[in-house]
């Protein structure tokens, strides 16, 4: 059976990881990123895709940068190395060893959304449709040719959290289904069409805030393009406000964008720049998450009047 280098992070890697395994291919190794401090406590914490190598009985090389810390992965003499958001450039050195090449598991339709958060970018632009491709890795960010891809509708209630299960799977069985036929050298690569290249740039902090004067359509998509990380946020009194979900509003007033405009016993309505949304889920600076409808029963800082992201940290 062929030897493959599997090089992955996150939870969206492992059904892809464990599928390799099932279906009985030499893994002699398998590439994450180094254990990370996490929460408030900054408790070290191994990435998902080791914790599952680990579980598997397989050897893991955590290397701070792939870029000049490879020699293990070559050691390892792969027949092929695929990826699934790995999170570091692999170069080229690794590009060019295996017989079959390197292949990336990337989560949209390519040449759309090149980058490291495609899931977040399709769910913000209000996009009705994502998938899956497989594609050979080159040096330039996610611009090889492709093998295959899968299409996935994105449902209304989406979210990141919810879109990356779906993606996740996918791309397993996307795979599972590519892999034989790139073993009996029966696919033929497609070139990417440049003229048609967006790309979805890991989420930056000022990315997270809500611009009021969007529609309130558009504050929907953000608040689950961010859902549930990093999570979409504003400001209320100078204190930063997380908000986990709204719901779109049809209520709409000449107050200005970001004004709260009602209080409701399910939820706070705000101004949009057309339309309103109704924050539903929560968290003020210092406090837990939680419902709003919880929290207005109790001591809370919404007050009819009060304007929503006037001062941005």
């Amino acid at each position: 059976m062929n030897r493959i280098v599997f090089m992955g992070t996150p939870d969206f890697s492992v059904p892809i990881l464990e599928q390799l395994v099932k279906d009985g291919y030499d893994i002699p190794l398998v590439v994450t990123q180094p254990d990370r401090p996490k929460g408030r406590k900054k408790v070290l914490t191994p990435p998902p895709v080791k914790v599952a190598a680990e579980r598997l009985g397989l050897a893991v090389f955590q290397p701070e940068k792939i870029k000049t810390d490879y020699t293990p992965v070559l050691e390892a003499k792969p027949d092929l190395i695929v990826t699934a958001a790995f999170g570091q450039i692999v170069p080229n050195v690794l590009l060019e060893a295996p017989y079959y090449g390197c292949i990336n598991v990337h989560a949209s339709l390519l040449p759309d959304y090149r980058g490291g958060a495609p899931i977040h970018q399709a769910i913000i632009d209000g996009k009705r449709e994502t998938g899956v491709t497989i594609m050979y890795m080159v040096e330039a960010l996610d611009a090889g040719d492709i093998l295959t891809q899968q299409t996935l509708p994105i449902e209304r209630e989406d979210h990141v959290g919810s879109l990356f299960n779906k993606l996740s799977e996918v791309g397993r069985d996307l795979l599972q289904r590519t892999l034989p036929k790139l073993f009996n050298h029966t696919l033929t690569p497609t070139k990417q069409d440049e003229s048609k290249v967006t790309y979805a740039r890991n989420i930056t902090r000022d990315q997270e805030r809500i611009d009021w004067n969007k529609t309130s359509n558009d504050i929907y998509n953000h608040v689950r393009g961010m859902h549930p990380f990093p999570v979409a946020s504003t400001t209320l009194d100078e204190k930063n406000v997380k908000l986990w979900w709204v719901e779109t509003n049809q209520t709409h007033t000449n107050q200005a964008p970001g004004t709260i405009i009602a209080l409701e016993q399910n939820g706070v309505v705000v101004q949009a720049g057309e339309g309103s949304v109704k924050l539903t889920d929560i968290q003020l600076a210092g406090k837990k998450r939680m419902p709003i409808k919880d929290l207005l029963n109790g001591q809370h800082p919404f007050k009819i009047g009060k304007v929503l992201g006037e001062h941005y940290e």
